[in-house]
């Protein structure tokens, strides 16, 4: 057996291509008594496809994190085992769960990381530089003039910037970039990663930008 009763498991999943899932992925979920996710579909569609259509389910996301928690939170002190996956990629990160984990801490539940892939150091491995050290500023603010202004907080701290964001405010992030930093500055650009149409752009924003047109996906920007 891979899994142990009253543990939550946090397996990362493909963040495109399907055949990056783990070998000890597959086994945690098909032992599991259930799997944690945020939507029916996107979670629906995963098992199917790995040969578990008939997994139980449980829906955790922003709206019913704190209700859901302590049930959760029972069925693990009663031996179930359990697994939290995210849409794509390692959960959690900038998805829910924060609280989940949090409370089980607490309670004294074993919570066990099952690690693949990771879009973020998928794009951080690609990278034509020495990385020593490195900002995650995530998801930036809504708005245009919020996002400007930590952009250019962030440029003072003069480390490379790590900012991940919707498929549809791909055009605007890159805009505020350029319009904050400048043309010139430089950028790597990984667009839908491990998909047919995956593209790492690297050079100057402006430039950077001119290529990516209208194009709209799954994407992470470093800004050196």
């Amino acid at each position: 057996m891979t899994t142990k009763k009253g543990h939550l498991y946090i397996v990362a999943t493909p963040i495109g291509n399907p055949r990056d899932i783990t070998l000890r992925a597959l086994d945690v979920l098909q032992e599991v008594d259930a799997v944690i996710c945020e939507e029916q579909r996107v979670g629906t569609t995963l098992l199917k496809k790995l040969g578990l259509p008939n997994k139980e389910i449980i829906l955790l996301n922003e709206h019913n994190e704190a209700e859901q928690t302590p049930a959760i939170g029972m069925r693990l002190l009663q031996e179930q085992s359990l697994a939290l996956i995210s849409d794509c990629g390692t959960p959690v990160f900038a998805d829910p769960g924060a609280t989940l984990i949090n409370y089980l801490v607490e309670q004294e539940i074993p919570v066990v990381p099952v690690p693949g892939p990771s879009s973020l150091m998928a794009a951080l491995s690609v990278l034509n530089l020495k990385l020593d050290r490195f900002i995650y500023a995530g998801f930036l603010p809504r708005d245009r003039e919020e996002r400007r202004k930590a952009i250019k907080h962030l440029r003072h701290l003069r480390i490379p910037i790590i900012i991940m964001d919707a498929p549809y405010r791909l055009g605007p992030v890159l805009e505020d970039v350029e319009a904050t930093l400048g043309g010139g500055a430089p950028v790597t650009l990984a667009f839908d990663l491990t998909l047919p149409g995956e593209a790492i752009l690297r050079g100057q924003v402006g430039n950077v930008r001119k290529r990516v047109n209208q194009r709209k996906g799954e994407f992470v920007l470093i800004v050196h």
